[in-house]
């Protein structure tokens, strides 16, 4: 079809709002003498203002789909004249319901075409199509009138009109129709099909000529084959049919024939439509609900048409599915389809029989997250914690089942915590009802789930019961507590009942895990135990002997899943350095060698895990570069600690990188102390000139003056501060703080300038931590010390020195001040700070 200008639309609306005021003048006629007119004219006359305010909508000008709508409308509103001019019929109440409902079908057209119209435009077309499609006449008054003999020939050129038929032909008498819809070519059964559209609606045929001619078995037999126009025309000849005679209903509940008007709710858009209207006037025949249940595909393409954009098709989809939902098995089917309403109200209403159906379906369904919401918007999780606190026993398994699929889904879970499930699932657990044992597994499941929301703090001593569980449940169970309690102490607002576990002696209890023959249980435990020692680390420092130490060390050293080596190295990590007794059984372990081992055969891609690992061991590390133990230190450097520890300043997340940069600090807080001074008597044989390091004027080395300088560590740990994460700042300054100390900071100064790091530091200034602030202008200040580094350095650092004078933490102020007086841009004993 193609687009009409702006002309040619605005004349078309002229046209109709002109014909809609005709025909309610023919209907007001006081000749016509029929009430019923009376009221189709109140109906037409409706149509005037939705016509109006399309007309003044200049988007409608270019939309096809908009003009096929009107000129659908056009032709109805034709037929209505003719309608109008001709009531001689016997049945012309009947013509007036069809007419009425054909100007409906057009209105909704008109509603899907009108997209982009406003909400309240298309509410007004709704409600009329509503009250086209809902009207039904009866006959209050009539008078005879002359009967015409053109009556049919009229009518018979506006069928015509409407199907655009191009060629002239003779009209048809009965016979040829059937001989022609029987036998016909593709033209020709077009053909005969508009006459037979004719005849029945016009009531030229009645029922026992449909009957005895088989018309409705000839309809279908070439329903399959025929081409998309006729099988249009097909069905709403079966309409008709089946809306005259419930006989003709009886006669299309054939299997077949429903499985072909299935098939149509595949097509195109009207086939679609028509279809599924014809289909909702079969539905009140209880064996046509039961047979369209059973076919293929059929509540699958219900459903998909109910969330579709045609709103004639998705309401008439909707009351197809509602007529078939008093079938528990049609039910179980819309929601494989994903449309859970009738099941949620069986879980609501239903016999305990069909709750119990519907919930073990829904604990064996593959759910999407999508449909899991919707069933928890829908009340399922509400009513499903209802038939497992007061159903017997079928009920509560079936219904933990259910929810124990629906709490996969995280905006669930606070469904089931508001709807009280908590306090009987722990009840359950302590229970030791024989009959009950089969309930305990996916009830602790359920509440591994529910412990991943923090709102699960309001049972203040759930943790504590849970612990109590731990040794007297199964292995299963043993798992789900673990992981809720993890989760527990995982929470940021916890910390009371971190503390409570703490009383009740939560790691004294876990300890034995460790030596469980069953991994998973010995990796949740240690997962646990990881999580309470970075809140209870003296707790761990009270119960943490040397048997476990070992059990962990063994571990680390023997584990092959990497997600347990992260958390056994964790928890090594996180007892105090100043524990040196714990310092003393990690070297008698030999676990410093085993670290390095584990990061090297580590996986090569970044997972969390891997970063966990990685983060964990540059903790330990820290312990074993200790600078008031220059032994242990020493050890480290030769078992090469300085490598590992660069590797993670370049490609370590974060945490590593700065945890990796302390432990580098701690090693180059010595460097002074242990190089070789040039002039020494001690050297029995002279360096090479390689070693010499310009920073601390003396002969360094990477294994015995730990120096930063010869291990190639500045790069990397500027190249950290001239990135965009800020977290690793302070560690960094305080390492390359270690180059600038009393003696050497001329040297180091001259060193960061070489290697162009004196922005990298000027940086941290403008958005660092207050702390790595304070680092970063301790640095700052010594290097412009140095009349060279002032006139370089001195303009760019004086407008974030300024900044931070006027803005700035009060702490900075006072070195702010001191710089500010280096570029002479303050008096020294200034009183601005």
């Amino acid at each position: 079809m193609e687009t009409i200008d702006s002309r040619g639309f605005l004349e078309l609306m002229t046209e109709l709002i002109a014909m809609v005021d005709e025909v309610v003048s023919l209907a007001k006629d006081p000749d016509t003498e029929r009430e019923v007119f009376t009221e189709f004219a109140l109906l037409v006359k409706r149509f005037s203002p939705i016509l109006n305010e399309l007309r003044d909508n200049e988007k409608s000008m270019d939309m096809p789909t908009i003009q096929e709508a009107l000129e659908s409308l056009e032709k109805q509103l034709k037929r209505s004249k003719v309608l109008i001019q001709s009531p001689n019929s016997n049945t012309f109440v009947k013509h007036v319901d069809e007419m009425t409902h054909d100007l409906g079908r057009s209105l909704g057209l008109l509603l899907f075409a009108t997209l982009e119209v406003s909400t309240d435009f298309k509410e007004k077309i709704g409600d009329l199509y509503k009250e086209l499609m809902n009207a039904r006449f009866s006959l209050n008054s009539s008078s005879p009138s002359s009967s015409r003999v053109s009556e049919f020939v009229s009518e018979l050129k506006v069928v015509e009109e409407i199907e655009e038929e191009e060629i002239s032909l003779e009209p048809l008498d009965i016979g040829d129709v059937v001989m022609q819809i029987k036998y016909g070519n593709d033209e020709e059964f077009k053909y005969a099909l508009l006459g037979l559209n004719e005849f029945t609606g016009s009531e030229k045929v009645s029922n026992e000529w449909i009957d005895d001619e088989g018309i409705i078995p000839i309809l279908f037999n070439r329903f399959s084959s025929s081409k998309p126009e006729n099988r249009l025309i097909i069905i709403q000849i079966l309409r008709r049919l089946a809306l005259e005679n419930a006989d003709n209903k009886e006669k299309m509940a054939d299997v077949g024939y429903l499985s072909m008007l299935v098939k149509s709710l595949t097509r195109d858009v009207e086939e679609r439509r028509e279809a599924v209207g014809l289909l909702v006037h079969l539905s009140d025949l209880p064996a046509v609900r039961r047979r369209m249940g059973r076919i293929q595909g059929c509540i699958v393409m219900l459903v998909a048409m109910l969330n579709g954009d045609d709103p004639v098709a998705s309401h008439d989809a909707g009351k197809l599915l509602n007529a078939f939902s008093s079938n528990t098995q049609n039910v179980l089917h819309m929601a494989e389809a994903g449309y859970f309403k009738p099941l949620v109200k069986y879980l609501k209403e239903g016999s305990d029989m069909s709750k119990v159906l519907m919930a073990t379906a829904l604990s064996r369904m593959e759910l999407t997250d999508k449909w899991r919401a919707s069933l928890g918007e829908d009340g399922a999780i509400e009513h499903l914690v209802k038939m497992f606190t007061a159903g017997k026993l079928e009920s509560k398994l079936s219904a933990l089942s259910a929810l124990q699929n629906l709490s996969i889904l995280t905006e669930n879970i606070q469904h089931l915590i508001s709807s009280g499930i908590v306090a009987p699932l722990l009840q359950l657990l302590f229970s030791v009802t024989s009959v009950l044992m089969t309930l305990r597994e996916p009830a602790s499941a359920i509440l591994a789930r529910i412990a991943q929301s923090e709102s699960i703090l309001v049972n203040q001593d759930v943790a504590q019961q849970m612990l109590l569980l731990l040794n007297l449940s199964s292995p299963v169970i043993q798992c789900h507590l673990l992981q809720a309690l993890n989760s527990i102490a995982s929470h940021s607002s916890a910390s009371k009942v971190r503390r409570k576990m703490k009383e009740n002696g939560a790691i004294q209890l876990l300890l034995p895990f460790l030596m469980e023959k069953n991994t998973k249980i010995r990796s949740l435990s240690l997962n646990l135990i990881y999580t309470l020692s970075k809140y209870l680390p003296e707790e761990l420092t009270e119960h943490l002997g040397e048997t476990h130490i070992s059990i962990i060390v063994n571990i680390i050293s023997s584990s092959t899943s990497e997600s347990e080596k992260a958390a056994a190295v964790g928890i090594l990590s996180n007892l105090p350095i100043s524990d040196k007794k714990a310092t003393d059984i990690f070297k008698m372990a030999n676990l410093l060698p085993i670290l390095i081992s584990t990061i090297s055969s580590s996986n090569a891609t970044s997972s969390p895990t891997t970063r966990w690992l990685e983060e964990s061991v540059a903790g330990v590390l820290i312990r074993f570069t200790n600078p008031s133990d220059k032994k242990l230190q020493l050890l480290s450097a030769e078992h090469g600690v300085i490598p590992l520890l660069l590797k993670l300043l370049s490609s370590g997340s974060p945490v590593a990188k700065c945890r990796a940069a302390t432990s580098l600090a701690q090693l180059s807080q010595n460097t002074l102390s242990l190089r070789k001074s040039r002039k020494s008597r001690w050297l029995c044989v002279p360096p090479s000139a390689d070693a010499y390091c310009e920073v601390h004027d003396a002969y360094c080395f990477v294994n015995s003056t730990f120096c930063l300088i010869k291990a190639g560590a500045i790069s990397p740990l500027v190249k950290i501060l001239e990135g965009e994460d800020r977290d690793a700042d302070e560690a960094v300054l305080g390492s390359l703080a270690t180059l600038f100390q009393d003696e050497i900071w001329e040297n180091g100064s001259n060193y960061i300038a070489k290697i162009s790091g004196v922005q990298a530091i000027i940086k941290v200034l403008e958005s660092g931590t207050v702390k790595a602030q304070e680092k970063a202008l301790w640095i700052l200040e010594r290097i412009l010390r140095v009349d060279e580094y002032r006139v370089k350095y001195g303009e760019s650092a004086q407008v974030v020195l300024i900044d931070l004078a006027q803005s700035g933490d009060p702490r900075l102020k006072p070195t702010v001040a001191k710089i500010l007086a280096q570029l002479e841009l303050l008096q020294a004993q200034s009183s601005y700070f």
